[in-house]
């Protein structure tokens, strides 16, 4: 197996000495590297069951590896009907094959213990503010984060940001503890404001911002044979256990997990390093994050950076109801405006592709309902990678190096380089998982 260069330790020059002398300083040095490896505090945040059904996948990855981890919160942050029962849905799977899984380690964590640490968080968007109201999952982030433990949290947002948001908002003093690996790009788009208030009111977090890397899990890379989308589960996932069975059915039997290098992230590679080659990527320090604001109807000419903000500002105009409401159609979004006292209403916007996006506005407002306008998505310029914003010391985002990029997606190239590795581990980890008498992956996990 073909694994990230570890970082090494450079050491002195070592003069002629005793030969004891010498082993003893070589064991001095190399213990730390021999040591047990610290487990990571992992918290999870979630759109299982919404918009997106990958992360019942990535939700099953997850628990195979609960044993090298030390998981401390599995938060549902959905948009549309997910709820924190589909965590626990996969947590009734994992139950089934635990005392499986507990012979290979007695560090795989209690059913009970993992529904303990399951919380419900924000269902819906945030408002314009970014921010909204408390909920039992930003509580349990504020929680975690405040623990008297000298290792930082990983908050893994697979989903909406709400929650981070909110948890930042409440207590500003757990921001030095994070490390957020967040899955952007099309988690962005549903939730603008709350990204923009993280992005505005906290520029010093630790965060990378994945908005295209991530797709490295699923999209190119060695995809012959067994390693292929569809061809991985048949072969090394079907019929290995009750998580086995649960990952085939999900999908109709294909590989995205699109939210799994944020895990993967912390098995393979640095993380205190996001410059250096893992499993989860590698990125760079985030330019002046795009974000473009105008105040009228825009048309196709207008350009802005696909992943940004569009923050739109239209004036009600004459004979606007006393309560007007506006909804700003996109794709398959109906964005809420939000009313200010000054006559206007407000839009934010994260387009997740390099087009162009047409909208419609419906409102009780005579001066804008019906109105049309276009907005066109570029991709950034490779030149950005080394403008890095001095304002966010600690954010780093997806490289724009062609020869990064799988197709349209920057940086995709930094994660599919490893398919093979990471899928053969995928693959010994599920072997834990089945019946005596089945057959073995040939792959050893970690």
């Amino acid at each position: 197996m073909t694994h990230a260069p570890v970082p090494t330790r450079r050491i002195n020059p070592v003069y002629p000495m005793k030969l004891a002398t010498l082993v003893g300083l070589l064991i001095l040095v190399l213990a730390p590297a021999l040591a047990a490896p610290e487990r990571p505090r992992v918290l999870v945040s979630t759109d299982i069951g919404g918009t997106d059904p990958d992360d019942f996948q990535s939700m099953v990855h997850l628990l195979l590896y609960a044993d090298v981890l030390d998981l401390e919160g599995l938060v549902s942050s959905p948009f549309g009907p997910g709820r924190k029962e589909h965590i626990l849905e996969v947590i009734a799977a994992y139950e089934r094959d635990f005392s499986r899984l507990r012979q290979h380690s007695d560090r795989y964590p209690s059913p009970d213990a993992l529904r303990a640490l399951t919380k419900q968080g924000e269902t819906e968007v945030a408002p314009y503010a970014g921010v909204r109201r408390s909920t039992e999952g930003s509580e349990w982030i504020v929680r975690c984060a405040r623990r008297p433990d000298p290792r930082p949290l990983h908050v893994l947002v697979w989903g909406g940001i709400e929650d981070l948001a909110q948890a930042l908002h409440d207590a500003p003093d757990i921001r030095p503890k994070l490390r957020v690996y967040f899955i952007g790009g099309p988690n962005k788009k549903w939730s603008p404001d709350a990204y923009h208030y993280v992005a505005t009111h906290h520029p010093d977090l630790w965060i990378i911002e994945s908005n295209a890397t991530y797709r490295g899990w699923f999209t190119g890379g060695n995809q012959d044979g067994e390693w292929g989308n569809a061809a991985f589960v048949q072969r090394h996932v079907a019929g290995r256990g009750a998580l086995g069975d649960y990952f085939a059915h999900q999908l109709e039997g294909v590989i995205k997990m699109g939210d799994t290098p944020s895990v993967a992230w912390l098995l393979r590679g640095d993380p205190a390093q996001p410059f250096q080659p893992g499993w989860g990527g590698r990125y760079v320090r985030a330019w002046t994050r795009p974000y473009v604001r105008f105040d009228r109807i825009t048309t196709a000419e207008d350009r802005m950076e696909h992943f940004g903000i569009l923050e739109l500002v239209l004036p009600l105009g004459a004979g606007a109801p006393s309560e007007p409401v506006a909804h700003l159609m996109i794709e398959n979004q109906a964005l809420i405006g939000h009313v200010d006292d000054d006559g206007a209403v407000r839009f934010r916007f994260s387009p997740k592709d390099a087009k162009t996006y047409r909208y419609t506005l419906r409102s009780n407002a005579p001066a804008l309902d019906g109105l049309t306008g276009a907005i066109t998505a570029v991709s950034p310029s490779p030149d950005l990678a080394l403008q890095p914003d001095p304002a966010r010391p600690q954010w780093w985002t997806d490289d724009p190096s062609p020869e990064l990029a799988e197709g349209v997606h920057h940086g995709a190239r930094t994660v599919s380089r490893w398919r093979e590795a990471f899928l053969r581990d995928f693959a010994g980890r599920f072997d834990r998982c089945r019946p005596a008498g089945g057959t073995p992956s040939s792959s050893a996990p970690l």
